[in-house]
């Protein structure tokens, strides 16, 4: 009867082990993928700020032109 407790024992925490590993896990990868796309708005975000920028110096530019040719 002791025998069998402490196998019982002994699986129980070898699976605990295995299931805080990749509970463990699952939450380091999630907090990876959270940084990932913390990132890839703020990238997008640089790319829209420079798109809109370009768009305002060309429409300058044109402005500019116009005034140019009367």
């Amino acid at each position: 009867m002791i025998r069998l407790a402490a196998f019982i024992l002994l699986a129980a925490s070898i699976a605990g082990c295995g299931l805080t590993e990749t509970v463990g896990a699952a939450a380091t990868d999630a907090t990876a993928k959270a940084q990932e796309l913390k990132q890839a708005q703020a990238t997008e975000a640089r790319a829209r700020s420079e798109l809109d920028a370009a768009a305002s110096a060309a429409a300058q530019q044109r402005q500019a032109a116009e005034k140019e040719s009367q």
